[in-house]
């Protein structure tokens, strides 16, 4: 016979699963996926752990000749024969605006067991502000009306903004005045001519902002696999083109394709961004690897160019 406790003790348990369950049901499936994909990685927060200026407890410590007196916690110092000084933990919390290109192009994915680029971008972007977050730093879309602020309201608001409905698709990030000394994550496949991104890059270092470039990548974009009479529909400017045989234009395409990625490439080099390039196809764990190492290495001054699967 089941004891009356522990028959208690079952239901709660179910109630709180069923709440658990609805609670999840609740947030979107991409703050899910994000928050899930940071959890895999646990690069953990960025800790800073030393005392300095901030509203975070952090330890006691023995009095010091040269201390202020008002740091003196009294009631601490009260529980023995010497002083104590209660230090804050230093708290320098920086900000990071995240840019996703949201022109059509983005939303092409070349095998349906693939995400399009879109997606891909917003997953990694989303799971990236969610390391940070943890660690203290403030986050925000860029372009958007909100303030960057740390927690999960700042992950939430940021899911309502990668997840809506766009009436202005724009590749480009607009000309705004941004704190100065953040850093800017660019999401983009970056087929924009190269003097229209190179004009963006020069006004966000004018604007004293540095980041990074994210080259979103389909595998098909790459490799050009398609052979025999393929018809490309180019949404962007309502255009079609059909090629009698497919792979005829592939050397010449490769060539184009790659020209274009390396000047983006050189061009993040010579302005000091940092260049990542991911692949739909690859494990996304790689590159939010690689990428909050990144922004570890800005941070500490050693940033360098980077390329992930």
């Amino acid at each position: 016979m089941i004891d009356s406790r522990e028959a208690h003790d079952r239901n709660n348990a179910a109630v709180l699963g069923a709440q658990a369950d609805a609670l999840g049901a609740a947030l979107p499936p991409l703050l899910v996926a994000a928050e899930r994909l940071a959890s895999t990685v646990a690069l953990g927060v960025h800790g800073r752990r030393k005392s300095g200026m901030g509203e975070t407890f952090w330890q006691f410590r023995r009095y010091a000749q040269g201390d202020a007196r008002n740091a003196i916690d009294w009631r601490q110092s009260a529980k023995s024969q010497n002083l104590f000084v209660r230090e804050r933990e230093w708290e320098a919390a920086e900000t990071v605006w995240f840019w996703h290109d949201s022109s059509s192009s983005m939303d092409f994915a070349s095998d349906r067991n693939l995400p399009t680029k879109r997606d891909r971008a917003n997953l990694l972007g989303l799971a990236l502000a969610s390391l940070l977050v943890r660690g203290g730093e403030r986050v925000a879309i860029f372009g958007d009306r909100e303030s960057p602020v740390s927690g999960r309201m700042a992950l939430k608001h940021m899911t309502r903004v990668l997840t809506a409905e766009q009436s202005h698709r724009s590749a480009i990030p607009p000309e705004i005045i941004a704190e100065k000394r953040a850093q800017v994550i660019w999401f983009s496949d970056f087929l924009s001519p190269v003097s229209a991104i190179e004009t963006a890059l020069a006004r966000l270092l004018g604007g004293g902002l540095s980041g990074h470039l994210v080259h979103i990548v389909d595998p098909a974009e790459q490799e050009f696999p398609y052979t025999g009479r393929a018809r490309f529909e180019w949404k962007n400017i309502r255009r079609d083109d059909i090629f009698g045989r497919a792979e005829h234009a592939r050397d010449e395409y490769r060539r184009r394709f790659e020209a274009q990625s390396d000047a983006v490439r050189l061009l993040a080099r010579r302005l000091g961004w940092t260049f990542l390039a991911h692949r739909t196809d690859s494990r996304p764990e790689m590159a939010l690897v690689a990428l909050h190492a990144q922004i570890g290495a800005r941070k500490s001054g050693n940033a360098m160019v980077q390329v992930a699967p």
